[in-house]
């Protein structure tokens, strides 16, 4: 194998206008834009890597932005001199300078991949394992509202394509949420999906007295309904709605209690709050030899981080793939080019090298941090 540095990392700050004006999580937390950073590694022989880390605001999980961009300042040093290519070795390195803030990591270790397919000229997918050749149902994020405006939207986006919805709740008022469900469900097609969303935001108590209020025969997977692991637990043993943890399972370590415990059927599997295509390949293992299903997503983010989780989602047998996340329908901003085109609601891996993106170098403005 021929020789392969890191020469230079570059660091871009990007804001990314939420699509929709305002976004409505549970608990009363409201987004309107999203601070993006964007990595570039340059190699010694010119090929150069993306990747991108766009936390969900500062109250989603234990990240933020500028903390991703602190955390990349501790690793960048560390990375420059290392073949890009060796990525367990990398992300062994990344473990060595800085414990924990894996949404710094996901940055450097995604762009490391994009260097190592464009080296060897294959796809990110291939070297990942190799691509089902299935394409992938895209999923839509649909904030929590009034149920009628929530239907409405569910059905804009059914009209694009859409097979898929992950509806949010608020948590407030469990009435309420069961409106909210029930409107969104309303007009439910044959081979549609539907998450329910909780985002951490309900106690065990609001979430049995939802579930209870619901109509019967309405088909959904309730994802993150709690905000601890003892909850979600609790909830598991006293419903029979199909549970996914997302926010609570952020490492291998809580992947691995995830199966331990039997506590869900299935799992949102998030890159940059996973800490990477590295850590995803492992976690997306574990998740396939426990027999879950798997959507893969993003907290949010730009074409950087939708071509990461298209290259993840293509390598999951179709079976155990629910869904990927559509992040780009998120925000306003476009930060690259590919082919990463939706038709009849799925998609489908580029065959270009490595992410198989053009970054809009005009949308990045200059580096914000360059380490050398």
């Amino acid at each position: 194998m021929s020789t392969l540095k890191i020469t230079r990392i570059d660091v871009y700050q990007v804001d990314l206008p939420y699509a929709g004006g305002v976004y409505h999580l549970s608990g009363g937390r409201t987004y309107t834009s999203f601070d993006a950073t964007i990595v570039r590694i340059t190699t010694n022989t010119g090929l150069v890597g993306w990747g991108e880390s766009t936390p969900f605001g500062a109250t989603y999980i234990t990240s933020h932005a500028r903390g991703v961009r602190a955390g990349i300042a501790e690793l960048a040093p560390h990375l420059l001199g290392l073949d890009p290519r060796r990525v367990d070795r990398i992300n062994e390195t990344m473990d060595a300078a800085l414990v924990g803030h894996a949404h710094a990591k996901t940055a450097l270790d995604v762009a490391c991949w994009d260097v190592f397919g464009k080296s060897v000229g294959l796809p990110v997918c291939e070297l990942l394992g190799g691509r089902t050749n299935t394409p992938m149902p895209v999923i839509s994020s649909i904030h929590v509202g009034e149920p009628a405006e929530m239907r409405q939207r569910v059905a804009e986006h059914r009209a694009r394509g859409y097979l898929g919805h992950s509806v949010k709740v608020a948590g407030d008022d469990p009435a309420a949420d069961a409106a909210r469900i029930t409107a969104s469900l309303a007009d439910r097609q044959p081979g549609e999906f539907f998450i329910v969303d909780a985002n951490g935001g309900l106690t065990v108590e609001t979430a049995l007295r939802m579930l209870r209020l619901l109509p019967p025969g309405l088909d959904f997977v309730l994802e993150a309904p709690c905000a601890t692991w003892r909850e979600c637990l609790s909830l598991r043993r006293r419903t029979d709605v199909p549970i996914i943890f997302d926010e609570l399972a952020t490492d291998d370590a809580s992947v691995i209690q995830l199966v331990a415990d039997d506590a869900a059927e299935g799992i949102g599997l998030k890159i940059s709050k996973n800490g990477g295509l590295t850590r995803g390949r492992r976690q997306r293992d574990i998740c396939l030899a426990a027999g879950y299903t798997v959507s893969v997503q993003e907290t949010t983010g730009s074409d950087i981080a939708f071509a990461a989780i298209v290259h993840l989602g293509q390598t999951v047998p179709a079976r155990s793939l629910r869904c990927v996340l559509e992040s780009r329908d998120m925000v306003a901003l476009k930060t690259a080019d590919g082919e990463f085109e939706v038709r009849d609601g799925r998609i489908s891996a580029p065959t270009a090298p490595g992410l198989g993106i053009t970054p809009r170098l005009e949308a990045l403005g200059e580096p914000v941090a360059s380490y050398f």
